[in-house]
């Protein structure tokens, strides 16, 4: 079987290719290497076996007796080094390289952050992996605290998770150490609404974490920089949440240490095969997670693999309502003419600010209305809507929208009717 490691899995330029075509590789041996001065990230083999190819953009390895519970172990001898070594990136989607994201030093003052929101809808590998392992996360945090030189930190969890809220404090020990509930709405586990709950300080759409002292890390990378720093494990292996149209009863999988590289046609194999009437294959989460096809590998970033529900129908034209916070332009582009439906016209949230090539709520989860925007796409031409906002904005636009004869379709649709979840529309505290 071949595994496929592409040489960009991360924010900035691609790793540099190390070996040769026909070489014998083992687990855990490096396959590229980030260039020095730059913002990039080690990349390793999370197989044994022979380097096929050797391209551009990927190096594929055919695999062959591979022994999953022993890998090369890192080389460096203190923890920042070891974090750099281990080509750790942020595994909430973002793929910021870690090691720079840890270049601070807070005097004792700051806070470190463990994302643990599991923001998305149906990704629940993390509050899984909290739930086997929670004394782990707390030794990752303090690893975390101890680099930067933090006075304190926080775990920002979903108040839905009691039991796992309960398990983390329970094994707390430290004054310096709490946890955080979130409200169960969809984007808390955005960096910014992270930091404006848990600190009460609301960052402008440009700022960083760093602006008030903080540093906010997904819960699965501070689990791997626990492995990296403590057993000298390169980051090789990433925990996936498969669901949706699948052959078996079970619309949810959690499948913990997925090698890198593993297509996407093996992982779903390994929980059945998905539905022959599935719609689109999503990497990712429901709101922002992209198309992805059998022969993808899986890389660093991957948090999830939904099997969608096929497509609702819909009206001849449609508007797109573009949020900050969820799928952007080309998406929903994208979704759109695979329901056969013409774009009349594209607005955004009034709260999706520009910042360089990309946009970010002024706000994240707290709308102020859509009825502006939903009135420019109706005078468009726009029979239906399809929109990619958070909880409170859908609400917003299900205020006006019906009443307009507007029918409403959100990104997330196949992938909330694929586990039988209610779809993105009004929302109500109680739910």
């Amino acid at each position: 079987m071949e595994y496929s490691f592409p040489l960009s899995q991360h924010v900035g330029i691609p790793a540099e290719a190390i070996v040769k075509e026909n070489e014998a590789i083992q687990r855990g041996q490096m396959l590229a290497l980030k260039p020095k001065k730059a913002l990039s990230a080690n990349i390793f083999s999370s197989i044994s076996g022979t380097v096929k190819k050797v391209c551009p953009e990927r190096i594929v390895v055919e695999e062959m007796d591979t022994d999953f519970a022993k890998y090369l172990p890192l080389m460096a001898d203190n923890a920042k080094d070891l974090i750099e070594e281990a080509g750790i990136v942020g595994l909430g989607g973002a793929g910021f390289p870690t090691a720079v994201k840890l270049n601070v030093d807070f005097g004792g003052k700051g806070t470190v952050i463990v994302n643990a929101a599991e923001c998305e809808p149906i990704l629940t590998h993390n509050i899984a992996r909290i739930k086997m392992e929670p004394e782990k996360l707390i030794t990752g945090l303090n690893i975390v605290m101890n680099i930067v030189n933090a006075s304190k930190g926080i775990i920002a969890i979903k108040e839905i998770h009691k039991d796992v809220i309960q398990e983390l404090k329970a094994i707390i020990n430290q004054s310096n150490i709490s946890v955080f509930p979130l409200e169960n709405i969809y984007p808390v586990g955005e960096e910014r609404a992270i930091v404006r709950d848990t600190l009460d300080i609301l960052l402008e759409p440009e700022q960083l974490p760093l602006a008030a002292d903080a540093v906010v890390l997904n819960a699965e990378t501070i689990l791997r920089i626990r492995e990296a720093v403590e057993e000298k494990k390169p980051f090789i292996d990433k925990d996936i949440t498969v669901a949706g149209k699948l052959n078996q009863n079970a619309s949810v999988h959690i499948l913990n240490n997925i090698p890198l590289g593993t297509s996407v046609a093996e992982v779903l194999e390994r929980v059945g095969g998905v539905d022959e009437e599935h719609g689109e294959l999503i990497i990712g989460g429901p709101f922002t997670g992209k198309r992805t096809y059998m022969n993808a590998p899986i890389i660093k970033t991957s948090g999830g693999i939904i099997a969608a529900e096929k497509f609702l129908p819909s009206p001849p034209k449609i508007g797109l309502l573009v949020c900050a916070c969820g799928a952007d332009k080309e998406r929903l582009e994208e979704q759109a003419k695979s329901m056969g439906t013409e774009v009349v016209g594209v607005e955004y949230c009034k709260q999706a600010k520009e910042v360089k090539n990309s946009r970010k709520c002024e706000n994240p989860g707290r709308c102020p209305g859509q009825v502006e925007k939903v009135l420019k796409l109706k005078k468009a031409g726009a029979q239906g809507l399809l929109i990619s906002n958070c909880t409170d904005c859908s609400n917003t636009v299900m205020t006006c929208a019906p009443q307009l004869k507007l029918s409403v379709y959100h990104c997330t649709d196949g992938a909330m009717r694929a586990v039988n979840l209610k779809m993105i529309r009004k929302f109500r505290k109680e739910e």
